[in-house]
């Protein structure tokens, strides 16, 4: 394995299946647990940010009228939706999983305690942080960097749509060209898209090297892992 202790930020759309109406579809959350399970065996340590996308999301509430503090605590509350959704796909291929959220709710999950994230890890459970960071203004990308920082992940796995970063949407232009390797700092500059400037920045203070690849490719997550395919990665270059 390439890395031992990673963390994935997965979006909520990513869980979603829209021609069957679905917000949860079990085929995709079925596969994510059959990776998971294929890195746990390898001794892969794992934790998640999931995003709240498919559910709510803050600023498209605050667009249409909700108060954007409001519509931010409504996606965290999406998150933990989401959360559960991972849990319970895990846990029914026998993974062992905490979920833990940044805003109390016992009944539940467990509060965010980074001792305890980091024990529970030790002992090879999946944990998944929900809520975000607990703050609103605050997106998830931002949430999945400072909760690989404190338990010291050594990568930040982000899941995309497309197999890495390119200079421009592939989907939009296609003479866009993807990045084998880049740069925080470049990152930045071109202000790409693929995380906000706060997540970006906190991996770079923190030396967290951050993989941009294609979720859904087949086995996509385990190759990340395992170092056959490299997706873009991001560094100080």
């Amino acid at each position: 394995m390439k890395y031992k202790r990673i963390l994935l930020k997965i979006s909520g759309e990513a869980l979603q299946n829209r021609e069957k109406g679905l917000n949860h579809d079990p085929d995709i959350l079925s596969k994510v647990a059959a990776q998971f399970k294929q890195m746990l065996d390898m001794g892969a340590e794992i934790a998640v940010v999931v995003g709240g996308g498919n559910i709510f999301r803050g600023l498209a509430g605050a667009g249409a009228g909700t108060d954007r503090t409001t519509g931010d605590y409504m996606g965290m509350l999406a998150t933990v939706i989401n959360s559960m959704a991972i849990q319970s796909a895990l846990e029914n291929e026998g993974i062992q999983t905490r979920v833990m959220t940044a805003i109390s709710m016992p009944a539940i999950a467990e509060p965010f305690i980074r001792r305890k994230a980091v024990r529970h890890l030790e002992k090879g459970r999946v944990v998944i942080f929900g809520a975000g960071t607990g703050n609103p203004y605050f997106t998830t990308d931002s949430a999945a960097a400072l909760r690989a920082s404190e338990i010291q992940a050594d990568v930040l796995m982000k899941a995309t749509k497309v197999d890495g970063i390119y200079t421009a949407d592939p989907v939009t232009d296609p003479s866009a060209t993807r990045f084998e390797k880049i740069s925080y700092q470049d990152a930045l500059s071109r202000q790409l898209k693929v995380m906000d400037a706060a997540a970006f920045s906190l991996c770079m203070e923190n030396d967290i090297p951050i993989v941009v690849f294609d979720f859904f490719k087949e086995n996509g997550m385990v190759e990340v892992f395992t170092g056959e395919d490299s997706g873009t990665l991001v560094t100080h270059g």
